[in-house]
């Protein structure tokens, strides 16, 4: 199936992490056993955690008994910090092909795909981490 919103796979797993992270907080969560969770490498998972790391947004213990945890409360963290620490800053004016064919502001399609740019970036600044229900193992 195709999807008009697409983000890179850093970034999707970023955002389940983080949601991961949020719903027990304080409780450190290994690599390991989050990477087995979605099914993904734990060396992709890593280096997107330390990337979350970097920004801020989650604290992480090396060793046997390491693990991440959210450096703030779940209800302070919007989906766009996430989205940003791994993809950079939401812009409006991104042209929608792979390879930039404009700025978007002389294109046919520049002003539907700018406004739909907004509404996105303002629901992911609006949701908190808090206000996201992770389920694993279900349809999605």
């Amino acid at each position: 199936m195709s999807s008009i919103l697409k983000s890179s796979d850093a970034a999707r797993l970023a955002l389940h992490a983080a949601v991961r992270l949020g719903q027990e907080p304080g409780t450190r969560q290994s690599v390991g056993a989050m990477a087995r969770e979605f099914g993904v490498s734990a060396a992709h998972l890593a280096k997107v955690l330390g990337r979350l790391e970097r920004a801020g947004l989650v604290l992480g213990t090396r060793g046997p008994a390491g693990g991440y945890v959210l450096a703030r409360p779940a209800r302070l963290v919007s989906l766009a910090q996430v989205f940003e620490a791994v993809e950079g800053p939401l812009s409006d004016r991104r042209c929608p092909f792979d390879v930039p064919v404009c700025d978007g502001n002389g294109c046919l399609l520049g002003g539907y795909f700018r406004v739909l740019n907004r509404k996105a970036a303002a629901k992911l600044n609006r949701t908190k981490l808090s206000n996201v229900h992770l389920k694993l193992g279900g349809k999605k």
